[in-house]
């Protein structure tokens, strides 16, 4: 086993940068005032989320009345979703005999999205949403014509993750915004107005944030995935746009988010976000670097495996393997004997014995779908860190296949 632990699931979580947990230990402690209260405590608590909410607004590039801080990125993604839809879908309308006239508001989505986005626009459906789902090609790319192909007079929101969680694949969400502006353009004087959200949970600090250069309406992000804490997340709301709210009780974010705020999460997640964009240009080539790197090393010595996703339009840090003819959790459990820390994709789905929607998506080959392992890159990650997994996974997946019924 190796005598020092190596963690290679970084799109799972983030260990909180030390930088992060010092700005918010003082709201943990001396200064835990609620930021409701009038009091010296209590305004200071609220002057700590204002600034926070000042410093997240400089990076998205909007204002800071934009930005509503949520619980994380699962919650930004229920708020977007349900919120937009909530407000503008009209009330059913009957026909004479009685029977539903169809007037249903319609969501677009892509069939590789987060659990948050699938389950949240499954839950729409069954409300009276129409949904369409759009394909995404072999290497796990959406094509911005597919998704202009989908687009109905009745189309009111568009939700499209900006880098997959499991394979790493970048979307191109500025084309998609652009022809989005121009479609909105064009039908004003027919009173269609389409807005577009994007999940960009996984990008967070490792792609540019610009939400007028994204052109986006909406935009999600969660705190621990760019070495900030567990339960805080933000969602931008673009200037314009109305969310019915999911959590009622008090006024707290403009009234979109009720509840007492999480002050030493928020300034926390404001803290590593501004760490993560200073070094973000510098981390994604060095992740980059480090990812090629590994996958040329992987594919060259390690038999019968495939890369899953694009080879080069994808996160820096992302790595996605199937391994032919063996179980992709046997080789996880055998990795973490040995010290090494990885996943089989979407840790929200962990414990499923179905395989990963997005390779299915991929229509990758059954034989294959079940071998798949993610080994996602981070900040303390190193080349030795790479050659030591590498020799490991060699005998592992060499013990396993001799047991295969496949073999």
């Amino acid at each position: 086993m190796n005598p020092e632990p190596i963690y290679l699931d970084h799109a799972a979580t983030t260990p909180l940068a030390p930088e992060v947990l010092k700005a918010m230990l003082p709201f943990l402690q001396e200064e835990f005032g609620n930021a409701g209260s009038i009091h010296s405590k209590g305004q200071s608590a609220k002057n700590a989320i204002e600034k926070a909410r000042r410093d997240v607004a400089e990076i998205l590039w909007c204002e800071p009345e934009e930005i509503i801080f949520t619980s994380g990125g699962t919650e930004s993604n229920n708020l977007a979703l349900h919120g937009v839809l909530e407000t503008l879908s009209p009330r059913p309308v009957l026909r004479n005999n009685g029977k539903r006239r169809s007037k249903n508001t319609h969501l677009i989505i892509s069939e590789i999205e987060h659990p948050a986005i699938l389950h949240a626009a499954e839950n729409l459906k069954r409300n009276g949403i129409e949904l369409t789902k759009i394909s995404a090609n072999k290497n796990g790319i959406i094509s911005v014509e597919d998704v202009g192909k989908a687009i109905q007079p009745n189309t009111k929101l568009i939700s499209l993750m900006l880098a997959n969680n499991e394979i790493g694949t970048i979307q191109p969400i500025r084309e998609i915004g652009k022809m989005i502006q121009k479609i909105n353009q064009e039908s004003k004087t027919k009173n269609q107005e389409l807005f577009f959200h994007t999940d960009a949970v996984q990008a967070g600090g490792i792609l540019n944030l610009d939400t007028r250069h994204l052109k986006v309406d909406l935009l999600s992000l969660s705190a621990h995935k760019f070495y900030g804490s567990k339960g805080t997340g933000i969602l931008f709301v673009k200037k314009g746009v109305r969310l019915s709210p999911q959590i009622l009780g008090g006024g707290q974010e403009h009234g979109l988010r009720a509840g007492t705020e999480n002050v030493a999460g928020i300034v926390g997640c404001a803290k590593a976000l501004k760490l993560a964009e200073n070094s973000r240009k510098k981390e994604f080539t060095k992740l980059e670097k480090l990812r090629d790197y590994f996958v040329e090393k992987i594919l060259a010595e390690i038999p019968r495996v495939r890369l899953n996703g694009d080879s080069k339009n994808r996160l820096p840090g992302n790595t996605n393997f199937s391994f032919f003819g063996i179980e992709g959790e046997s080789i996880l459990l055998r990795l973490d004997f040995e010290g090494i820390a990885a996943s089989s994709g979407s840790a929200c789905a962990s414990g499923s014995l179905e395989p990963s929607h997005v390779l299915a998506a991929l229509k990758i080959p059954h034989k294959w779908l079940h071998g798949s392992v993610r080994f996602t890159l981070g900040k303390s990650t190193t080349r030795e860190n790479l050659d030591f997994t590498i020799r490991k996974l060699k005998k592992i997946v060499s013990d396993l296949r001799t047991l295969s019924p496949l073999e």
